[in-house]
């Protein structure tokens, strides 16, 4: 392990040492009305973990997930490149996907409903539409900022435009496009719970806001802990993955 390796991991240890503290003096000055201790919270996650039931519901969001994230992934970079390597189109269309960004999301989600059912489809599509933009709008300026020197050298070497895209422009762009597709990750997550949260009968997001109705405080810190941690393992190895590309780029 590098130094750059073990500092990071010095630093990822010292701030979940800090975010517990943290968490246990909150538990102290609000009490057992609204929190419930870092202990306590971990030893319900072990019990909630232990049950069949709560597998079934985090199958369901996994699957749902998935989908949105390889749907949000592959339209986004799909529409990255038409845009990136068009310049008239994407001086045309970039302003409106930005436009479509700045929508709350939650006001499509009853066209989606109208339009998927109450089943999984609308908590992909959901998931997918709040992953899509992110990536296409990166992908656009990491194709953008590619040297045009080449872009020319593939095409005087006779690339077809698929090899230039696969050969020349997503080498050079990877690290940005790489920044993209991880926040499309921790968006696409967000929208696939939110459309359990508010029209299905499965999954993790489901059990959540089922918890909110109920006040059931342990099963809402639960939910909330393992939602937590794995967001959080997820953005520190992506962005270790990230900072890599970028390292390699750099010495390119």
């Amino acid at each position: 392990m590098n130094g750059s390796a073990r500092r990071s991991l010095k630093s990822a240890a010292q701030l979940v040492l800090l975010l517990l503290v943290s968490w246990q003096v909150l538990y102290w000055c609000v009490g057992e009305v609204a929190l419930r201790s870092p202990l306590e919270t971990v030893q319900y996650t072990g019990k909630l973990m232990g049950t069949e039931a709560f597998w079934g519901h985090l199958a369901e969001t996994a699957k749902a997930f998935g989908v949105a994230l390889v749907l949000a992934g592959g339209m986004g970079l799909a529409i990255g490149f038409l845009l990136g390597l068009n310049r008239f189109a994407s001086e045309m269309l970039e302003p409106l996907l930005i436009a479509f960004y700045s929508i709350p999301k939650i006001t499509l989600y009853p066209i989606l409903l109208l339009m998927f059912g109450l089943g999984i489809s609308a908590k992909i599509a959901f998931g997918a539409i709040h992953g899509v933009i992110p990536v296409a709008l990166f992908t656009i300026t990491a194709v953008h900022n590619v040297r045009p020197v080449f872009l020319k050298t593939g095409r005087v070497m006779g690339l077809t435009p698929f090899e230039v895209i696969r050969q020349v422009v997503l080498p050079a762009a990877l690290p940005e496009i790489f920044a993209g597709l991880r926040i499309g990750f921790s968006l696409t997550l967000i929208g696939t719970l939110l459309g359990e949260m508010f029209a299905s009968q499965r999954g993790v997001g489901f059990l959540l806001m089922n918890a909110i109705g109920l006040h059931n405080i342990d099963l809402i810190m639960a939910l909330t802990f393992l939602l937590t941690v794995f967001a959080g393992v997820a953005s520190g190895l992506l962005l270790y993955v990230n900072r890599h590309l970028q390292e390699r780029g750099s010495r390119a």
